[in-house]
């Protein structure tokens, strides 16, 4: 840390909490992380709800939420540190409840809600003691990148809405208590809050994954007649696609904090292996092509935190970083394959084998490539948007 900042009070807040996180991750959540878990939605609520008692109890719970919701009230600037350190666990996010899709689900909340709805679905999110989940994505010919191609729909009725539609592959939605589910109306696609006891409202499967240590896997549902009180609209009516970009925008960067730390622990193994492992006479750390590949590593993730950290510089200044989330989702994804594939390679059979995080770290960051937008559509986004404005680089 540069001497401006070991004088900035801030500063030396945000590093002693990260040296909190990093001792709570090594030392508790580590500890927990078992391959019998990672895809079994019972245990691995029950294991989170044990470990965030604990969490709360070492003061590092919740630190992007505001402090009179019970978090520590952290700028995004300030998170980069402590989610990239919470992400070396794979257990760390869901323990310090700042992992998708509660994390996002709680500013939408925040950012939205009216005050019976915080009462109602942000005090127990904030506690630990309820789940939700975001429900956009569709079955084709539904939304999947383009939200445009929406089918799930509300219709108006004498007292509230009626609900139809069927949704896949949305995270945390086996046994959530509520979900916030994009519909289209008369009048625009509308945010709902649907609670799971609605009649109509179907958790059909969990679709199993490559990946591991979602809480709440990740679900098909249907909406079937759904009936619900005008009150289920969360915001405005019509609002919700740019509800959904409000939503997606510190989601994007908030993966990105969360999959350094991951790709950072996986190269942290990967080093360790190297200066031990010996071939043809001499450690793999001596040969200049391993070498290279930790070298590349290491300038892959300085550059992804950078990135990361520009952009939350300008969302805690006010900015828009809707260009700016777009370019760090695309890159920072890429790099900590990227970064974790060379792990892999360096660790060989040790490293797709179940006796290191090594490959469930592999499998959880290729979907990140995916999550919230493509990155094919990102870059023809960006495309677009630097030729219509004449964008200089």
């Amino acid at each position: 840390m540069s001497t401006e900042k070991l004088n900035d009070p801030a500063a030396r807040d945000v590093a002693a909490l990260r040296q909190r996180v990093r001792a709570f991750i090594d030392g508790v959540a580590i500890p927990m992380e078992r391959p019998g878990i990672a895809q079994d939605v019972d245990a691995l609520d029950e294991a989170v709800g044990r470990l965030r008692v604990q969490a709360r109890e070492a003061g590092i719970y919740a630190p992007q939420l505001p402090t009179e919701w019970g978090g520590l009230g952290l700028g995004w600037e300030a998170c980069c540190e402590i989610f990239e350190e919470a992400g070396r666990g794979l257990l760390g996010p869901l323990a310090l409840n700042c992992a998708p899709p509660d994390q996002p689900n709680m500013l939408t909340l925040l950012e939205l809600g009216n005050a019976g709805q915080l009462r109602r679905y942000l005090a127990p999110l904030a506690r630990g003691e309820k789940r939700a989940c975001f429900a956009m994505t569709e079955p084709a010919p539904g939304a999947g990148s383009d939200p445009g191609m929406l089918r799930t729909r509300a219709e108006r009725c004498a007292d509230g809405w009626v609900l139809d539609g069927h949704k896949k592959f949305i995270s945390g939605g086996v046994k959530a208590d509520f979900a916030l589910v994009e519909a289209d109306t008369d009048e625009g696609v509308t945010l709902f809050i649907v609670e799971a006891g609605t009649p109509g409202y179907r958790v059909a499967r969990d679709i199993p994954t490559i990946t591991g240590y979602q809480i709440g896997g990740h679900a098909e549902m249907h909406f079937d007649r759904c009936k619900l009180p005008g009150a289920a609209v969360l915001g405005k009516v019509g609002k919700g696609l740019q509800y959904a970009q409000l939503r997606l925008e510190p989601a994007r960067l908030s993966h990105c904090m969360r999959f350094i730390g991951r790709a950072s622990r996986a190269l942290e193994l990967a080093q360790a292996y190297v200066q031990e492992r010996e071939s043809f006479g001499s450690r793999l750390a001596e040969l200049q092509q391993v070498q290279a590949m930790i070298a590349d590593s290491h300038i892959d993730l300085h550059a992804a935190r950078l990135m990361t950290r520009h952009c939350a510089r300008r969302m805690d200044a006010g900015l828009p970083v809707k260009h700016e989330s777009s370019m760090a989702k695309v890159f920072v994804s890429e790099a900590v394959n990227r970064v974790v594939d060379r792990a892999v390679q360096l660790m060989g059979a040790l490293g797709v084998s179940d006796d290191t995080p090594v490959s469930m770290i592999w499998r959880e960051a290729r979907p990140f490539r995916i999550y919230d937008g493509a990155n094919e559509l990102h870059r023809a986004t960006l495309g677009r948007r630097i030729l219509a404005h004449q964008l200089l680089p």
